[in-house]
């Protein structure tokens, strides 16, 4: 189980995460959402350990998560990606399998035939001597995707895995999403997008610094809910997406 108790950040005197908890089972699908600024990719970030917390804790199994990231595969916007650095796509997921092998070792067979499925199962398979800053957005989704695979991890944090995509790429992404789930893997997902995909969660977090509700889709996505996460935004927000709602 991951478990995350009052966990906050401060921004220079700014709260970026108001003593958020909440915690998720094996197998559980979880989306965060909320308006721009409420603290979704914070809340990611602080939970790595990759930005300090002022106070609060997140355990998984009981110990810390920071001692334990090579059980995690984090995937982050795709807009803090150097996309013009000269890598290739197969060398993006070969990244993942860096800390089993050491820094300094050769793939072996066993790296290459985890690599090889992963490219496989994001359909990336014969693109994979293709620099990155080639792809298209839903591409350069994938390739990070299938990285996220090959690291063989017991939790996925996405931070918003849906943005700039084709449907191809979001077949894809919830397809697998299905699989991890079946297998007790632990999924976060931030995002701000309100369409079909919000149906396929087990769970939504709304975040505003704070939790505002935490529970089934139809259950979050209520008009009371949504003013108190958005308020005076909620009407732009339902304008600009122009989606179905649960409420």
């Amino acid at each position: 189980m991951l478990q995350v108790q009052e966990l906050a950040v401060d921004y220079r005197g700014v709260l970026g995460l108001d003593r958020v908890s909440f915690r998720v089972e094996p197998g559980q699908l979880v989306g965060i959402i909320g308006p721009n600024g409420a603290g979704k990719s914070t809340l990611l970030k602080a939970m790595l350990g990759l930005i300090p917390s002022i106070s609060g804790t997140v355990q998984y199994c009981t110990c810390p998560l920071h001692r334990q990231l090579e059980k995690v595969a984090y995937v982050p916007q795709r807009s803090l990606i150097d996309w013009d650095f000269p890598i290739t796509v197969w060398n993006v997921v070969m990244m993942a399998r860096t800390r089993s092998l050491g820094w300094f070792r050769s793939p072996n067979r066993a790296a290459e035939e985890i690599v090889k499925a992963a490219l496989e199962r994001v359909e990336m398979l014969h693109l994979r001597h293709r620099r990155i800053g080639e792809l298209s957005g839903g591409q350069q989704q994938r390739v990070f995707l299938a990285r996220s695979l090959a690291q063989q991890a017991e939790l996925f944090l996405f931070d918003e895995p849906f943005t700039g995509i084709d449907k191809k790429t979001e077949t894809i992404i919830l397809e697998i999403f299905a699989e991890l789930r079946s297998q007790g893997k632990i999924l976060l997902v931030s995002t701000h997008e309100w369409g079909q995909s919000l149906t396929q969660l087990d769970r939504l977090l709304l975040l505003n610094q704070r939790v505002i509700c935490d529970g089934l889709p139809q259950q979050v996505m209520t008009q009371e809910n949504l003013q108190r996460a958005y308020g005076t935004a909620l009407q732009n927000q339902f304008q600009d997406l122009g989606t179905t709602f649960f409420c």
